[in-house]
């Protein structure tokens, strides 16, 4: 960037003295060179301070806002400051007009271009601890620790993104034990990814968790969830699905209330089983409308229950191109042999993004409520903690 005619020649002339293979592309005024720049990849650029339409140490940072290039500053001998308050304005080195011999210019050009691309990779660093430690402050109102005091219901989670350094999506989950000895549970999907979705689902798994221990339950939680919903989302084409479960260990029953969402499945010693439920429709979808009709059934008296989100089934099952959907999960599940809750999960979560070979991206949250009232075949007693 130069619209003197006789330095334009002389660094012309030392360019090509340096040996450094290159393309010249010579610019009188800043308007053409952001021309030029939006129109080429450009490594370096050879920037004078003094041209018809721009001045100072200015040019430099309009320069940075228009291409992510390096930039070597040409100075005269009558601006013994200039190069340094180019440095501090963002230019990677500069150049006296009148001391530059080819070597100097070769390694100016080299080290400029070098420490550009170090900048980038510092930047990308710092982009990429920044975007850990918001998905670690999201993770932690999406995926709480349970409020179980006792001990006979033990629960197990886990949460993958859908793609590597992706921000979480919305899928959210929580657990409480009321002080009736019920334990209530939520699992919930908000539709997109990024900070919109996961935003909303820190939102509506704390309103979950306030309300139901203030009292709400049922179908009446639901219109104040779909309410806070509404009022919250960025926008009005995002809906969120959910299950909501109570399990009451004095009538060993547990009820269902679902959202749009997957039933959960019911695992005992003869096997799993998706649970047959009545839906109702996802939050935001009508807004005012929705009716969540509850399912009740009774619990075995050894047993889990399974709740995940739409990214564990999604995924393909095999070469063919079909999904594995909840047949497959089943058979996934049946596959499993241990008894430990975590490894159970880790086992499924392996086998399902083994068939899927990542060519699925949506998130996954899974949720699993494990008791043990003791006797088989028993319907009710005290609860302990599940093996």
């Amino acid at each position: 960037m130069e619209d003197d005619d006789g330095d334009a020649l002389l660094v012309e002339e030392l360019l090509y003295d340096t040996g450094l293979p290159h393309t010249l592309t010579r610019c009188r005024t800043a308007a053409d060179a952001r021309t030029a720049l939006a129109s080429a990849h450009l490594d370096c650029v050879l920037l004078d301070l003094h041209l018809p339409d721009a001045s100072g140490v200015e040019t430099v940072q309009a320069i940075q806002a228009d291409t992510p290039c390096a930039i070597i500053v040409l100075t005269g001998l009558d601006e013994p400051h200039a190069g340094v308050d180019a440095l501090a304005a963002g230019a990677q080195d500069y150049l006296v007009k009148g001391k530059v011999d080819p070597d100097l210019m070769q390694r100016a050009v080299r080290y400029a271009v070098q420490r550009k691309q170090a900048e980038r990779a510092n930047a990308a660093l710092q982009i990429g601890r920044l975007r850990a430690e918001e998905n670690a402050r999201l993770e932690r109102g999406l995926l709480p620790e349970p409020l179980l005091p006792s001990t006979g219901v033990t629960a197990s989670s886990r949460y993958f993104p859908g793609r590597a350094q992706a921000l979480l999506g919305g899928d959210f989950l929580d657990v409480v034990q009321t002080d009736d000895g019920q334990v209530h549970a939520v699992i919930g999907d908000v539709s997109g990814h990024g900070p919109d979705a996961a935003a909303l689902g820190v939102c509506l798994r704390i309103a979950w968790r306030a309300l139901t221990l203030g009292g709400h339950r049922d179908q009446q939680l639901l219109h104040l969830l779909e309410q806070i919903h509404n009022a919250e989302r960025a926008g009005s084409d995002l809906f969120t699905t959910c299950t909501l479960i109570t399990l009451d260990p004095h009538a060993a029953t547990a009820t269902l209330h679902l959202a749009g969402h997957h039933a959960p499945l019911l695992v005992t010693d003869e096997g799993t089983q998706e649970i047959t439920a009545t839906y109702g429709i996802a939050l935001g979808i009508a807004p005012g409308l929705g009716k969540w009709p509850a399912t009740t059934f009774p619990l075995p008296a050894r047993g889990a229950l399974i709740a995940y989100t739409d990214g564990l089934i999604e995924g393909f099952a095999d070469g063919t191109g079909a999904r594995l959907g909840v047949d497959g999960l089943l058979r996934v599940i049946d596959a499993i042999h241990t008894s430990h809750p975590g490894a159970h999960l880790d086992q499924l979560i392996a086998r399902t993004r083994t068939l899927n070979a990542e060519r699925h991206t949506d998130d996954l949250a899974v949720l699993r409520l494990d008791w043990n009232t003791g006797t088989p075949g028993q319907t009710a007693g005290t609860w302990r903690t599940a093996p």
